[in-house]
């Protein structure tokens, strides 16, 4: 099975229920993954309630997304059921579940767009697709990350291309590596002395990328221009660079480790940056102030981390969406605030750590991470740095790990957290299930 690539690009507006026909994922056959945990919605071994489990190859986890008037009906590989909810209801808490096909609006869902993910919503009873444990139900629509889904490509061919509006600002595939060059009629980079507030506009036409094959990351991109960069850029709604290169100038000049430093771009939460390139010096690259979504976001050479991600909710959710970053001594992702971080068909070279869970920051939290179709080139030492004594977990798969012949770079390590300062002591390292969840079937060496 190839791993699925993100089905989404552009600018995203909260809310906006997709039918069939609407642009975004089209009929066909995906895995369901949750955003909470990472998990893959699952025809369960007894009983009709569905449920969710740790993603694995198989009927079980393979659904059949067909049109209908209104949106898709949902039928598993596994058998030729309906996924409805029981009784039609339109209560909360109501389990969802597998029936006999009926044609009624129970039965059909819509795709309600959630930043770079997806509600998945109930036609009948206009409640979203959540989870309670690992048990399937509706409920409430909200940013809580047990609500949100992405959908995966069960095979190459599965995968739907995106179309590319003129009147939006979506890249033609979402889960697009870059062209060589940006679309003409992108939105321009701030100028040099940009030090106010930017409130981005949505690119007047789709940014030009090139599709993918069966998770296929590209080529480095092509730089149209270079902007200096002497305050941080404040980003809220959606900013897209048209694939400039933004460097450090002036107090933003460092190229160093000071954990002090700003950042070059710090977004509220909800915002979007895409088809950006940080150049050097990079700072402390791009800072999330809450849920916030980085896509075609590439750095040329890392500064104290490419990115830090803040916000205080449990329900945050960080989404990194192709592009990739060299030149990383230290963390290449900071996930210092609460919440869950997904990144995907992302790839990474010379790099310390690709994510870390704050080891020792004075106010700690349950963090997790979902990892899936990322190239990591050594020289590398970790994919994914957790603290286990916080409830951390870390979600790996389709990960090809590139010039680790002695396999060297640890896929994922467990420690002892702590708010006091003190060095994090490690506790462990691979796969255990419960933290550490992967599968040596998930990384491939060459």
């Amino acid at each position: 099975m190839a791993l699925a690539t993100a089905l989404t690009g552009g600018a995203i507006t909260t809310g906006v229920l997709m039918s069939a026909s609407a642009a975004g994922p089209g009929a066909g056959t995906y895995r369901i993954v949750n955003g909470a945990d990472g998990n893959c919605l699952t025809v369960p071994s007894g009983g009709t309630q569905l449920v969710a489990t740790e993603c694995a190859d198989g009927a079980a986890q393979t659904w059949e997304l067909a049109d209908t008037e209104g949106g898709f009906t949902v039928t598993a590989a596994a058998g030729d059921l309906c996924v409805g909810v029981k009784g039609a209801s339109t209560s909360a808490g109501k389990a969802v579940q597998r029936q006999d096909c009926d044609g009624s609006d129970s039965q059909v869902w819509k795709l309600s767009e959630l930043g770079s993910a997806f509600h998945l919503v109930n036609a009948g009873s206009a409640k979203c697709l959540a989870l309670k444990g690992e048990l399937a139900q509706q409920n409430s629509c909200d940013k809580a990350s047990g609500k949100s889904w992405t959908l995966e490509a069960a095979d190459a061919s599965a995968a739907p291309a995106a179309s590319a509006s003129a009147s939006a600002s979506r890249t033609a595939s979402p889960s697009a590596s870059p062209s060589a060059t940006s679309s003409a009629s992108a939105s321009k980079a701030p100028s040099a002395s940009a030090s106010a507030s930017v409130s981005a506009t949505k690119s007047a036409t789709a940014s030009a990328t090139s599709s993918t094959t069966g998770g296929t990351l590209g080529a480095w991109p092509t730089v149209t221009g270079g902007k200096a960069v002497t305050a941080t850029i404040a980003v809220s709604g959606t900013y897209d660079g048209g694939l400039g290169r933004f460097y450090g100038s002036g107090d933003l000049g460092s190229a160093g480790q000071d954990e002090d430093q700003g950042p070059l771009f710090e977004l509220a939460d909800g915002a979007v940056l895409e088809n950006v390139v940080l150049g050097a010096p990079a700072a402390d690259g791009v800072h999330c102030l809450g849920s916030c979504t980085l896509r075609n976001v590439w750095w040329e050479d890392v500064g104290e981390d490419a990115a830090t991600f803040k916000g205080k909710s449990a329900s945050a959710a960080y989404v990194v969406d192709g592009g990739g970053a060299k030149g990383a001594d230290d963390k290449v992702f900071q996930h210092n605030g609460a919440g869950t971080l997904t990144i995907r068909n992302f790839q990474v070279a010379d790099f310390g750590k690709l994510y870390r869970s704050c080891g020792n920051c004075k106010t700690q939290y349950e963090r997790h991470v979902v990892i899936s179709n990322v190239r990591a080139t050594s020289p590398g030492k970790v994919l994914a740095g957790i603290n286990s004594n916080y409830g951390d977990t870390a979600s790996i798969s389709g990960v090809t790990i590139v010039g680790d012949s002695g396999k060297k770079i640890t896929v994922c390590e467990r420690f002892q957290g702590n708010s006091t300062g003190a060095e994090p002591a490690a506790l462990g390292s691979g796969p255990d299930g419960t933290y550490c969840r992967y599968s040596a079937a998930g990384i491939t060496y060459s």
